[in-house]
């Protein structure tokens, strides 16, 4: 199966390599897409998912911010989209990014965030409307901002456990993982796997 895979904010597509290496060794045909992450330019990154598409069945798999791109992706429904039909997410705000808006009310999420803020701090609660199964991974492992700026919640160290659910969603699941580190466990990787089977 063809998989596209998204990273998350700040980060870039070398941070997926090791992912991209265990679905390519299982049989998948990978496009590790990069883009800037404050500063998405939608029409050339939705072009290249398009393209990488080409009318074959297609899974996402994303990170974080990554996750909030594909969502944005099937919203805006190209033809090409029709043929995402699973898309996995890491770590994902969903629902919003409660950190980040913390910075926002403290003055420096313009700075921060730039044109990412109407995607991490969306207007309405968002809900999943695509035809594609959506397979939410969370992690409960709290070390990072989100521990010491909201404590009291469960979290991930970066994304609230809360954020990580999206009315819609085909399932939810938990692991004692960090939000980097849902990256390069190779039980979330054993995990995208059998989905994907």
């Amino acid at each position: 199966m063809k998989i596209i895979l998204l990273h998350g904010l700040y980060m870039h597509g070398v941070t997926m390599l090791v992912l991209a290496k265990r679905l390519t060794e299982s049989g998948h045909q990978v496009f590790n897409l990069s883009y800037k992450t404050i500063k998405p330019d939608l029409a050339q990154m939705f072009t290249a998912m398009d393209e990488f598409i080409d009318g074959e069945d297609t899974a996402i798999v994303a990170h974080s911010m990554g996750g909030v791109m594909a969502k944005t992706y099937l919203d805006v429904d190209s033809p090409m989209s029709h043929h995402v039909k699973t898309v996995i997410t890491l770590g994902t705000p969903h629902k919003g990014s409660q950190v980040a808006a913390f910075f926002e009310k403290h003055g420096v999420g313009d700075v921060m965030f730039q044109r990412a803020a109407q995607y991490l701090m969306p207007d309405e609660t968002p809900r999943w409307s695509s035809a594609a199964a959506l397979y939410s991974i969370a992690g409960d492992l709290a070390i990072g901002p989100a521990s010491v700026l909201l404590r009291g919640q469960k979290s991930d160290g970066t994304v609230l456990l809360e954020e990580t659910m999206i009315d819609g969603m085909t399932s939810h699941e938990v692991y004692p993982l960090t939000h980097t580190s849902l990256i390069f466990a190779k039980r979330v990787s054993d995990r995208v796997i059998e989905i994907l089977k």
